[in-house]
């Protein structure tokens, strides 16, 4: 009977390690992985167009002077 016990206590303890875990991951967000920001519209100077975001706005990057 005291087995029970400690096996009603592993499971217990199982499903508290998984409760946080996701099952399925989020997809990647590619304009910010390519450091742009979402912009709702077209890009304005001083940003330039390097995509689209999830959502359908304009993924924009800043220009950069060398």
């Amino acid at each position: 009977m005291r087995i029970l016990y400690l096996l009603l206590v592993a499971l217990f303890m199982v499903v508290q390690g998984v409760a946080g875990k996701h099952f399925f991951p989020r997809p990647i967000d590619t304009c910010y992985t390519r450091n742009g920001l979402c912009i709702p519209g077209i890009c304005r100077h001083p940003y330039y167009w390097i995509g689209t975001c999830h959502n359908g706005d304009s993924c924009c990057r800043k220009y950069v002077e060398i």
